[in-house]
């Protein structure tokens, strides 16, 4: 349905015609929606244009297979070889054209909360000048003058921009496990098959958790040697064990009664998952053995066969990349995800336990919103005002454009960096996971003992 919506907005760029030819084949959509999925679509176009610039094929295929290469590459002045448009430097300048479309809008869109003033229209239309606006950005970036200062003062700023965005969705997920219970703990005073949910619920997550630290142990261990994993297993599997202890400790339980083991075993999964993708990005260990040949350890023996398909691991290693993010920018920027970063919550006697807690009923379709039309097929949803933040949205799109920066450059391994061996391992991929797998414990104890340092229990989650 998203890819629809863009479909339908994209045709509205060709006049009236298309428009009306793409949308009367599409479903309802809202309003909000579609909007959201234009930028999206505008991010993801950026993004494939990254890994194609860090793909030592494609640059090889357009030596071979492009006539007068060289001669095109020296009339637009791009180098023998068009060097100057491939590789880390030419990733930084088009994610810095991105960042800074972004950011134009972020600050275009302050403090709207009416859907209906210019500057929402802008933020809701004007696709064809938007798609413009953003490739005359990414192409200014390479006629920036004294390129070696720009390069080494903008990697700082994606380092910083790059670890916000990680912040920022470590935060909402301990926001969300505490969400989680608070909920579900709502619906045990009027049916107490709630804390039967609740109870099932936790103990699928802390065997989840325990069954993937123990298969961790069994194929990223020997009983010889790898006692650099051995050391990151053994300190992750007590963080998830003194947050559980914690959790359920009586001076916690005093201040904060909604506090309990369904977080720390959300947040317990959330750890194997990083301890994973971390030790699975780990540059491999190579001995030799007693013939002489060069053996690799520490790592799981069908990995090792994956690996030698270069091709296959790019692209679906691209592809989950870019859908993590995608997902990870569009659910950072509800309403109710500004809130809590804000600090503002609901108040406990409104909720209301339901199995989609995530979902709120009162953005359901009312008759009348469903009757209230802009274009054939789109509902426009935002007649009381905007259903999210504006200038958020973009804010969090600023900060993934630098995230992607820096993790599609292998963030300080830059020099060495191809798309192909991006997921081969990298140091600094590994340390980048296994930094947000403590900062996502560290946010999650501190939300558990930040209560206890205050004189009176008004602070709870």
């Amino acid at each position: 349905m998203s890819a629809r919506c863009c479909a339908g907005q994209l045709a509205c760029c060709c006049g009236s015609a298309g428009c009306s030819l793409c949308c009367n084949c599409c479903p309802k959509i809202r309003q909000s929606r579609s909007t959201r999925c234009m930028y999206a679509l505008y991010f993801i176009l950026v993004v494939i244009l990254c890994c194609i610039m860090m793909s030592k094929t494609v640059a090889n295929e357009m030596k071979e297979h492009i006539p007068f290469f060289e001669d095109m590459c020296k009339g637009i002045k791009a180098g023998d070889t068009c060097e100057k448009l491939v590789g880390y430097s030419a990733v930084y300048r088009v994610c810095f054209g991105m960042a800074c479309f972004f950011f134009i809008f972020c600050l275009l869109t302050l403090k709207i909360d009416n859907s209906k003033s210019c500057r929402a229209y802008i933020h809701n239309g004007f696709w064809f000048f938007k798609l413009l606006l953003l490739g005359a950005l990414c192409s200014g970036a390479f006629f920036i003058p004294d390129q070696e200062t720009f390069l080494h003062a903008w990697r700082y700023v994606g380092a910083v921009g790059g670890f916000l965005f990680i912040g920022i969705q470590l935060f909402l997920l301990v926001e969300f496990a505490h969400k989680w219970n608070k909920n579900w703990t709502a619906g045990t005073a009027s049916n107490k098959l709630w804390y039967a949910s609740l109870a099932l619920v936790t103990l699928i997550m802390y065997s989840v958790a325990t069954g993937g630290l123990v298969l961790l142990a069994v194929f990223y261990t020997q009983t010889d040697g790898c006692v650099e994993n051995k050391i990151f297993l053994g300190v992750n599997g007590g963080l998830c064990l003194l947050i559980s202890v914690v959790a359920i400790s009586p001076w916690v339980q005093e201040r904060q009664p909604h506090s309990g083991l369904l977080q720390s075993g959300l947040i317990s999964c959330y750890v194997a998952y990083l301890t994973f993708s971390a030790l699975s990005s780990k540059p491999v260990d190579v001995v030799l053995d007693e013939h002489g040949k060069n053996v690799t350890i520490c790592v799981p023996s069908f990995g090792q066969d994956l690996y030698r398909d270069e091709s296959l691991v790019t692209g679906l290693g691209t592809g989950l990349l870019i859908g993590c993010i995608i997902y990870s920018c569009l659910t950072s920027t509800t309403r109710s995800s500004s809130d809590a970063l804000q600090g503002r919550y609901a108040a406990p006697e409104l909720e209301i336990a339901r199995c989609c807690f995530c979902f709120d009923p009162s953005v359901d379709d009312t008759e009348e919103q469903q009757q209230i039309k802009e274009g054939p097929r789109v509902i426009y949803d935002e007649k009381r005002g905007t259903v999210y933040n504006y200038s958020y949205f973009h804010f969090v799109f600023f900060l993934a454009s630098l995230y992607v920066m820096m993790t599609v450059t292998s963030w300080f391994n830059y020099e060495s960096a191809h798309i192909e061996a991006f997921f081969s391992g990298s140091w600094s991929i590994f340390w980048v996971k296994m930094a947000s797998c403590w900062i996502c414990v560290l946010l999650y104890l501190g939300t558990l003992v930040a209560p206890l340092c205050r004189p009176t229990p008004h602070f709870s989650v």
